[in-house]
């Protein structure tokens, strides 16, 4: 079942997370670090009703954001629609012990039902450009390659923006 985070789950959802970062730093992704995700952003997410958890026998295996706030490190890349009426998707994690049965796909359909039942023309997001297999996972669902950003923060390795237009 996929629903909206409640504050409480906080800390199962930073466990989920830093579980993920140590998993992605063993095959040498440097995607995020102590730094990202934080406690601080969740509690953002939260605050705005953006934060979804995926919950299997009353465990959260996955976690995704669906924001329709657009971050300023995206403003110069050149998207195919108009920067107006888009969700982003963000912090989309599956637990390490969960990958491969096919979270990160109910994921990613919700958010994009989601999406089209909110009437957006489109949906966008970002992936580490060290992470190959997110780069297909994205492109397998028809989403286009754009530009790329930085996050120095986090890696000073870019990041590719794609997008999925509805």
């Amino acid at each position: 079942m996929i629903r909206s985070a409640k504050i409480s789950e906080i800390p199962d959802i930073l466990r989920l997370t830093k579980a993920c970062a140590s998993h992605m730093i063993e095959h040498g992704i440097y995607q995020w670090n102590d730094q990202y995700p934080s406690q601080t952003a969740f509690e953002n997410d939260i605050a705005r009703d953006e934060l979804f958890v995926l919950v299997l026998s009353g465990n959260i295996v996955g976690t995704i954001v669906l924001s329709t706030l657009m971050d300023e490190e995206y403003v110069p890349v050149t998207w195919l629609t108009p920067n107006e009426n888009n969700i982003y998707v963000h912090r989309l994690a599956v637990h390490p012990d969960q990958q491969g049965k096919g979270h990160a796909q109910r994921l990613m359909d919700f958010a994009e039902n989601r999406a089209k039942e909110m009437g957006v023309s489109s949906v966008r997001l970002d992936t580490f450009s060290q992470n190959k297999r997110n780069q297909r996972f994205y492109e397998n669902r028809g989403y286009t390659k754009l530009g790329a950003i930085y996050f120095p923060k986090q890696s000073a390795h870019p990041f590719h923006c794609y997008e999925l237009v509805l």
